[in-house]
């Protein structure tokens, strides 16, 4: 029992001398600005998208139909924008995007079709498109009611 007291006791002073420095005295103010000017510089050589429209209603369509629409995507920013990936919160939403790299002031298009088979009521999918611009990723979405088939 006396050797836990001892035990205990060693590790909690260890705690208390450990703990004295203020972890927000060890910033080098110079770094800290360093990092705040190279971070501007870099947002300023990145990709920047821009669409059309973030959102898109089909309005009321009947279950089984498949829809499409398109969101224009445009490179606002001075580098080349790069889609890697675009995936949908379900799998009756299937994007398409553009492979290749967008330049600079020039635009692409994302397609989105939507299949209703099995999706009566209200309806509301985002497709979510992974980029090389300062968010990493961008959200669009769609809507629609569905009016179930009769039985």
């Amino acid at each position: 029992m006396k050797i836990k007291s001892i035990f205990f006791s060693i590790i909690l002073m260890m705690a208390i001398v450990g703990c004295k420095d203020n972890a927000t005295s060890k910033i080098d103010e110079n770094n800290l600005e360093n990092a705040k000017v190279r971070d501007s510089q870099f947002a300023h050589g990145m990709a920047i998208i821009s669409f059309d429209k973030t959102e898109h209603d089909f309005g009321v369509i009947n279950e089984g139909d498949v829809v499409e629409t398109t969101f224009e995507i445009k490179n606002t920013g001075t580098s080349d924008l790069v889609i890697t990936d675009a995936f949908a919160t379900c799998g009756c939403t299937i994007p398409q995007w553009p492979k290749d790299p967008i330049k600079p002031k020039e635009k692409g298009i994302l397609k989105v079709a939507f299949d209703s088979n099995g999706k009566p009521n209200k309806q509301q999918k985002t497709i979510t498109l992974v980029t090389n611009t300062e968010n990493g990723r961008e959200v669009v979405s769609i809507k629609t009611f569905v009016t179930p088939k009769t039985k």
